[in-house]
């Protein structure tokens, strides 16, 4: 059987083979191998590589998943953030009691959000869903305290509802249009609307919504941010959320497409709603996790402007020539990009003061105080945080600058004035409670010595940051990838 032409799905071929393996090598070592976490760097930095060398524009698998532009790009985030995870995990976790099961399940994890990147079929994308979900809900649970289980379960019981409305959303279209195929089932049913195809698209719409956090299908983001082991959180925030972008990218601009966009302003209030009660919670927190998963939920509503500006923009150029529509989910996926190195650098720097702070007995890891004088205690940890901090509110030169301005440019391109104005306010408003942890680290006095800092952590932090630094620094080639990533969805 000749295999060459499967060539583009090498990366999840790879990826899947070695989850498994390195399962199978914990059970034949108990769990203690220290190979597992070096088997899975390895796994990861050769998925990227063929991520980004694959070749694009061919569809597998009866026209069900396609690898293209907009999912390599999705892909590449993906691997990048379970690669600087698994590196911060090689401190924790690696030669460790359990490490095979927390390593194979983020491999497992990484492939079901590189399947749904690329899926074109509803019952490939809900597999793909499934697979990454299944993985991350024992992922979340994974150092067994009491606070790791409750998040587990709150988030199990949360992810189940939205799967179960993501799930009769596509049985419905299912049964009116006789396909799974989303390009079939946008031509046939939203071609003719009716109330049921409305009622369906509901379904979807809030099954994707809770997968991105949107207001008001929020509520597990923090519990289960907060709950979950640091690590986990960044995959979450970082890698897990984003794959409900991918597929509502998919879906909803092939939908509204055969709508005519007449629905976009629903979208606008969600966005707009989902940013502003995000920014003004987070002002009120003194857990810094929590602080950043409604940062988190706030970063969802900006990215969430795109499918606005898709709608309302149908038509319209820019400037230098961009369609507004390509140019607005580019800036989207600039920010989806540059929002998963900071989340994940920020949350790793959590977990370098959680494990500081854990070894003093102190019962709560995560409150703002135990961040007073990192600077002297940890400074590599405290300099990087201040850095993600910075450019999670849009300062330049940072990669979250670059993904808000070409994002919050759109929108006025596409006469949103209104939108980029209030977007801008509330990146304004975050700064209050980013510079908050800033004055902590560098203006309070510390509440202890010098700590050593784990090399998987620093390692994972300075990587991280070079990437935050490098987008904003040299914005142009990821402009220009974005672009074309775009233009696939949006020809």
């Amino acid at each position: 059987m000749d295999l060459a032409h499967l060539a583009p799905l090498g990366a999840e071929a790879l990826l899947t083979t070695l989850g498994l393996l390195v399962i199978a090598i914990g059970i034949a070592t108990k769990g203690r191998s220290g190979i597992v976490g070096i088997i899975s760097l390895i796994g990861l930095v050769a998925s990227l590589g063929l991520v980004l060398t694959a070749k694009t524009g061919t569809i597998f698998f009866y026209e069900t998943i396609s690898v293209d532009g907009f999912s390599q790009f999705f892909k590449a985030v993906f691997i990048v953030v379970s690669l600087l995870v698994v590196i911060a995990a090689m401190s924790k976790y690696n030669g460790r009691k359990g490490g095979d099961e927390f390593f194979g399940l983020l491999l497992l994890a990484t492939v079901g959000m590189m399947v749904v990147s690329s899926a074109i079929d509803i019952v490939t994308l809900f597999v793909g869903f499934e697979l990454a979900s299944l993985s991350t809900y024992a992922l979340a649970g994974f150092d067994k305290s009491r606070k790791n289980l409750e998040a587990a379960m709150k988030y199990f019981l949360f992810g189940s509802v939205s799967s179960a409305f993501m799930l009769f959303g596509f049985s419905l279209l299912y049964g009116m249009t006789g396909s799974t195929r989303i390009a079939e089932i946008a031509s046939v049913a939203l071609a003719d609307f009716s109330p049921a195809v409305l009622v369906a698209l509901i379904f979807v719409i809030a099954g994707f919504a809770f997968k991105m956090a949107l207001v008001p299908f929020h509520m597990w983001a923090p519990d289960t941010y907060e709950g979950a082991p640091p690590l986990v959180s960044a995959l979450l925030a970082a890698g897990s959320k984003k794959m409900g972008f991918a597929a509502a990218f998919r879906i909803l601009f092939v939908a509204l497409v055969a709508l005519r966009f007449e629905w976009y302003m629903a979208f606008a209030i969600l966005a707009a709603v989902t940013m502003t009660l995000g920014n003004l919670v987070a002002c009120w927190q003194n857990n810094v996790r929590r602080i950043l998963a409604y940062s988190s939920i706030a970063q969802a509503g900006y990215i969430a402007i795109a499918v606005v500006v898709v709608g309302a923009g149908a038509g319209m150029s820019t400037p230098d020539g961009y369609s507004v529509p390509q140019f607005g989910l580019a800036g989207a996926l600039l920010l989806i990009l540059g929002h998963a190195l900071m989340k994940t650098g920020a949350f790793i720097g959590t977990a370098q003061v959680a494990d500081m702070v854990g070894k003093s007995g102190d019962t709560d890891p995560d409150d703002i105080s135990n961040y007073a004088g990192l600077y002297k205690r940890a400074p590599i940890t405290a300099l990087c945080m201040a850095i993600f901090m910075l450019a999670l509110a849009g300062i330049p030169p940072s990669a979250g600058y670059i993904g808000k301005f070409v994002l919050f440019g759109s929108a006025i391109y596409a006469g949103l004035v209104w939108l980029a104005v209030l977007a801008i306010l509330n990146s304004a408003l975050s700064l209050y409670y980013y510079l908050r942890i800033i004055s902590y680290m560098y203006l309070k006095d510390p509440n202890g010595g010098r700590i050593s800092e784990p090399k998987g952590y620093v390692l994972s932090l300075l990587v991280t940051l070079i990437g935050v630094l490098w987008i904003g620094l040299a914005p142009q080639g990821f402009i220009d990838w974005a672009i074309q990533a775009a233009a696939v969805l949006l020809p």
